[in-house]
C-alpha cells in the first residue's frame, strides 16, 4: 500500500485524526502517555518502541497501536523516520 492508501485504512478503522510524521536520526522520545489509542505505521526507516519494558523495533511497511494512557518511549533508527499516526 502507498501512503495514501494507508491514511484511507486508518481512516476507515475509526482513526479520526490521521498525520505523517518524520523524525531526524536518532531522535528520542522518553517515556510519555496519549490520552488516545494511536496506530503507527512506518512508511521509511525504522523506530525502536519500548512499552512494558520490552523493546521492539518496527521497520518500514510495520504497524504498531499504543493503547490510551500506556507509558512508552521511542528512539528513531539512524535514517530517520517517516510514520503515519491514527488516533481515536
Amino acid at each position: 500500500m502507498n501512503e495514501k492508501e494507508l491514511v484511507e485504512k486508518l481512516k476507515k478503522e475509526g482513526f479520526s485524526n490521521v498525520y505523517v510524521w518524520e523524525d531526524d536520526a536518532v531522535t528520542y522520545y522518553p517515556d510519555h502517555t496519549h490520552d488516545k489509542l494511536s496506530a503507527h505505521i512506518i512508511v521509511e526507516g525504522e523506530m525502536a518502541l519500548t512499552m512494558d519494558g520490552k523493546t521492539f523495533t518496527i521497520k518500514s511497511g510495520g504497524r504498531f497501536d499504543v493503547p490510551a494512557y500506556i507509558v512508552h518511549s521511542a528512539k528513531i533508527g539512524e535514517q530517520g523516520c517517516r510514520y503515519i499516526i491514527g488516533e481515536k
